[in-house]
C-alpha cells in the first residue's frame, strides 16, 4: 500500500516556501518541492522519497510515495559549502528551526567559538547521543566545516557528562587541537542556548543579547551532521533523527531511536516502525516532555520533529488547580491544554521571577538557577488552587516542592504523562 507524505512549506523561522512542482507531477527523491525566496529568510523544501505529487495546497505539498524507495537522492547543485548548506533547506534541528545558513554567512572577524549543542536536553530524547556513538566523526566533520565557514578558531561539543560511551568515542576520533569537550551537568536545562554559554564559557547573556555579539554560534548536534552531509555528500534535508517512546504496543523498548527517518512520513507509520502506538495512552507528542506539543497520528515529521512520545493515560486532577509557567518549559496555552484533560478548572496562572518577556515569547534570566517560588505558590493557593501544574525546571521543581506541600497543595509537572509512559522518575525533588 502506498504512503501518503505530506509537506508543510513553512518548517522553520522565517517565510514558507513556494511550491516549484504540480499536482500529478512525478518526484524522485531529493528533488526541490518548493524553494524560499531569493532575499527573504526561509528554507528550500525537497521530496524525501520517490512518487507522485496529489495535491499542492496553499500550506502543505502531499506526495503519494511508491512503494518501493531507494535511499539515493537528487544530489544538490552548488559549489561552496555556505551555498550548499542555505540550498539543502538545513535549519535549526533542535527545534528552533532558524535557517542555518543565516547563522553562518558572517564571518567573525577575529576569531570566535563554534559551539556544537550536545546536550540531549530533554529526559528520553536520546538520538543525538545514538548518533555520536554511532559514528563520531561524522559530527566532528560538519564542526570543521562550521569552523571553516565562519573563520573559527576555537570548536566545543557541550555534552552531558554523564554520557561516557559517546564522549569516550569522541575523544578517540578528535584530532584537531582546536576543538575541545565540555561538560555539562545532568539537569535540565541544560541544552538551553544561553544555558550552554554559561557552562560553558562562564558567561551569561541578557534574554535579548544573541550569541553573535560575543562571537559564538551555537549548533544543535544534528545541524552539525546534516551540514557534513549537505558539504561533503550533497544530500538535501529529507531525513531526520527521531527518538519514539512511551506507549508502544507489548511494552517492549520503551524508547528506541530511527535514524534517517523520511521526511513528511506520518506520526502513525512512525509509531509503526517502533511496534504500534498501544490501545490505550493519553496524548501523543512530537517533541520533547518539556516543550513537546500535543499532535496526532495523521501529523507529519517536519525537519524540527525530535521525539515522538506516547504518553500515559491522564490523571484526574483536583477540581481546581493552579498554573506556574516556566520559560523553560511549557507555555501558558500548553499547561491549560493538559489541565483541561485532566479535568480542573484552572483558577489562576502565574509565572516564574525570571521568565522575562522578549518578542511575543518568554526567555529565563538564567536557565537552570531558580530564584525562589514561594510568593507565586502562595498566590495561585489564595486563588482557590488545590494543586499547581508546573512546568519549571529542575532546579525551579525543587523550590516548588520545598513549599507547595507545606501549604497542602499537591504537584504535577507537564512532564508527568511523558515520563510515566517511558518509566522515569517523575520530575519533583531531585538532588
Amino acid at each position: 500500500m502506498k504512503r501518503v507524505y505530506r509537506f508543510p512549506l513553512k518548517q522553520n523561522i522565517g517565510e514558507a516556501a513556494v511550491p516549484v512542482i504540480v499536482e500529478g507531477e512525478t518526484i524522485i527523491r531529493g528533488q526541490l518541492i518548493a524553494f524560499k525566496g531569493e532575499n527573504s529568510l526561509g528554507a528550500n523544501l525537497f521530496s524525501s522519497v520517490t512518487g507522485v505529487v496529489s495535491e499542492v495546497g496553499e500550506k502543505e505539498i502531499t506526495i503519494l510515495a511508491e512503494e518501493e524507495q531507494s535511499q539515493d537522492y537528487l544530489p544538490l547543485k552548488s559549489d561552496t559549502p555556505l551555498k550548499l548548506i542555505e540550498e539543502a533547506g538545513i535549519v535549526g534541528l533542535g527545534g528552533a528551526g532558524f535557517p542555518s545558513y543565516a547563522k553562518l554567512r558572517k564571518p567573525f572577524n577575529n576569531g570566535g567559538t563554534i559551539i556544537v549543542n550536545a546536550a540531549e536536553c530533554e529526559p528520553v530524547l536520546s538520538h543525538n547521543i545514538v548518533s555520536i556513538e554511532r559514528d563520531p566523526g561524522k559530527l566532528l566533520r560538519g564542526l570543521e566545516i562550521v569552523m571553516q565557514i565562519t573563520h573559527a578558531d576555537k570548536g566545543v561539543i557541550a555534552i552531558k557528562e554523564k554520557h561516557q560511551e559517546a564522549i569516550k568515542k569522541l575523544n578517540h576520533a578528535m584530532q584537531s587541537e582546536k576543538v575541545r569537550i565540555a561538560f555539562l551537568p545532568d539537569r535540565y536545562p541544560m541544552g538551553e542556548e544561553r544555558a550552554v554559554i554559561r557552562e560553558v564559557l562562564g558567561q551569561l547573556l541578557p534574554v535579548d543579547t544573541l550569541p553573535l555579539e560575543i562571537n559564538v554560534i551555537v549548533l544543535n548536534a544534528e545541524t552539525v551532521c546534516r551540514i557534513q552531509e549537505a558539504v561533503d555528500l550533497k544530500k538535501p534535508l529529507i531525513d531526520k533523527d527521531i527518538t519514539v517512546a512511551g506507549k508502544i504496543y507489548g511494552n517492549v523498548n520503551l524508547i528506541q531511536v530511527f535514524q534517517d527517518v523520511p521526511l513528511g512520513m506520518s506520526v502513525k507509520d512512525v509509531f509503526e516502525m517502533a511496534g504500534g502506538i498501544a490501545e490505550e495512552y493519553g496524548e501523543l507528542i512530537m517533541g520533547g516532555p518539556f516543550t513537546g506539543r500535543r499532535t496526532d497520528k495523521t501529523e507529519p515529521v517536519v525537519k524540527t520533529t525530535g521525539g515522538l512520545i506516547a504518553a500515559e493515560c491522564f490523571m484526574k486532577f483536583p477540581d481546581k488547580i493552579g498554573l506556574l509557567v516556566c520559560a523553560c518549559g511549557a507555555d501558558r496555552e500548553r499547561l491549560e491544554e493538559l489541565a483541561y484533560s485532566m479535568g480542573s478548572e484552572v483558577v489562576d496562572i502565574a509565572y516564574c521571577k525570571q521568565a522575562k518577556e522578549v518578542k511575543n515569547t518568554r526567555k529565563c534570566e538564567n536557565p537552570g538557577k531558580c530564584p525562589g517560588q514561594v510568593q507565586k505558590i502562595m498566590d495561585l493557593k489564595k486563588s482557590g488552587a488545590k494543586a499547581v501544574l508546573i512546568s519549571n525546571c529542575t532546579d525551579c521543581s525543587n523550590t516548588v516542592m520545598a513549599c507547595a506541600p507545606r501549604m497542602g497543595l499537591s504537584v504535577y509537572h507537564c512532564t508527568d504523562g511523558a515520563l510515566r509512559a517511558v518509566n522515569y522518575p517523575l520530575i519533583r525533588s531531585i538532588r
